[in-house]
């Protein structure tokens, strides 16, 4: 992807939600606006910075003069734990509290612009969806504003609608006996582009009892904001999602699919952009090594994500299905997956296992989903797990935990039939048959078969409808200048 022949170097202003799915793309989108001739200043909290620098090394994000890390508050109080902060309590503060020290972070880079040929003026700002208090500042600095939603289409798609589900007294639940006594299987027909959804596949948000919980407001007030941006990003590509992003192109501003953005950054040659990270637990690449010793397709890859927690009976029973699968699996335990405690499995288990099990704190998970010994994916169904096992041409075990993982782990059964659900109360005989389903069932066949296409379609859209889309919101967008307010 070549540069771009401008007289005066844009400065973009990329600001990520504060939790690990969030960084991860917003990084990718920045490394592809750097590429493209863009000065980038990419935003964290303080306390996800010290987990970066703890997880890649203290002078990992140094030296980089047109690539510069800086940080806000998140006004939470602080801590030493080295874990995704409470949702709730971070979805409040972000939007009661960051938009005077963002604003404050604009203003010093622009000071600095007047005494520092190195460093532009901020010229566009990319917040986070779920970060629209950019879209203020944004204003009053006079740049143009994208919100980056890094939910897939179909999981946006459904939060849009959570006002509807107030509006038609679908939410807040009456009792929590509904979450239980088949009210959630309850088909919905009015979602244009969601076809015979049920409540239990849109974001777990709205299973709440509460007018007034925080993360179904939080949901509420960023979904309305949206449509203030002068345009929307999303991960996700035209054939994956071509009706969901129909229907949101008639609620919002430009929506733009660039996605998948791991295949639109493999034009990237400048290794020391590739050696940005963002991880914020160290990964342990030596899984990549046991990988190489093992035949094609045979690992089952087990990972639940960067919040997923579970009981330490879930846990219990996800790893004695491994166990009885007689699979070899690769499985990534947090040391807080279990809620409230350390996860620690039973030695019975790791001994039985030891010979065809590979356990690890955190790893490089493109590259190992990209791995030729790679057979299957048990994953909680988040969007950046999701559209990397697509692009892996991997099949998938679906265990959604919250948000939208219940939407893409739908679309990847029913949709895109790369995927089979596993029931919310897990139990090892269940983990024990879909396992060998996927690995080497006639379902698990046809599986491999579609996740190869979706892989094959991914690869084009990199070369075709979304690098035209990045093009498009870069010169339509990012570089044209503010003439009127929305």
């Amino acid at each position: 992807m070549g540069s771009l022949t401008i007289t005066k170097k844009p400065h973009a202003v990329c600001i990520p939600y504060p939790a690990q799915g969030h960084i991860n793309p917003m990084l990718k989108l920045a490394k592809l606006l750097h590429q493209k001739g863009f000065h980038i200043t990419f935003v964290n909290t303080e306390f996800n910075h010290r987990r970066l620098l703890k997880s890649r090394g203290p002078n990992s994000l140094d030296g980089r003069p047109t690539f510069q890390f800086r940080t806000i508050p998140d006004g939470l109080p602080p801590t030493d734990t080295d874990a995704t902060q409470d949702i709730p309590s971070l979805c409040k503060s972000t939007s009661e509290t960051c938009l005077v020290p963002f604003k404050n972070l604009i203003q010093k880079l622009n000071e600095s612009s007047e005494e520092d040929d190195v460093v532009p003026p901020v010229s566009c700002i990319i917040g986070d969806g779920v970060m629209s208090f950019t879209v203020d500042a944004a204003r009053e600095f006079g740049v143009p504003i994208v919100l980056f939603w890094t939910p897939s289409a179909c999981g946006f798609l459904a939060y849009m609608h959570f006002r509807q589900l107030i509006d038609k007294g679908l939410t807040p639940l009456k009792d929590e006996s509904l979450l239980t006594n088949g009210y959630l299987d309850t088909v919905i027909d009015w979602i244009p582009g969601m076809k015979d959804i049920r409540l239990k596949d849109l974001p777990s948000f709205f299973r709440t009892t509460d007018r007034e919980d925080i993360v179904l407001n939080f949901i509420l007030s960023e979904t309305e904001r949206a449509k203030k941006a002068n345009a929307i990003i999303l991960n996700t590509f035209d054939a994956l999602e071509h009706e969901v992003l129909t229907t949101l192109s008639s609620l919002l501003p430009p929506v733009y699919p660039i996605g998948p953005l791991q295949h639109m950054l493999n034009n990237i040659k400048d290794e020391t952009l590739k050696s940005i990270g963002s991880n914020l637990w160290k990964e342990e690449p030596e899984c990549l090594k046991w990988l190489d010793s093992k035949t094609p397709n045979s690992v089952v890859y087990v990972n639940f994500g960067s919040i997923t927690v579970m009981t330490r009976n879930q846990l219990i029973e996800f790893a004695w299905g491994l166990c009885n699968s007689k699979k070899t699996f690769l499985w990534v335990i947090r040391p807080d997956l279990v809620a409230g405690e350390t996860a620690m499995l039973p030695p019975e288990f790791v001994s039985e296992t030891k010979d065809r099990g590979f356990l690890a704190n955190w790893c490089p998970q493109e590259e190992v989903l990209n791995h030729p010994a790679i057979g299957g994916f048990l994953t909680h169904s988040g969007w950046n797990s999701t559209i990397e096992s697509l692009c892996g041409g991997v099949p998938m075990i679906c265990w959604p935990f919250f948000a939208e993982q219940q939407t893409n782990c739908r679309f990847c059964c029913v949709e895109w039939e790369v995927g089979m659900e596993i029931d919310s109360d897990v139990k090892r005989d269940e983990v024990e048959r879909l396992v060998i389903e996927l690995t080497e069932g006639e379902k698990g066949k046809e599986m491999k078969k579609k996740a190869l296409e979706w892989k094959r379609l991914a690869a084009e859209a990199a070369e075709v409808s979304s690098y035209r889309n990045l093009e498009s919101v870069i010169n339509d967008v990012l570089l044209s200048p503010m003439t009127t307010e929305k």
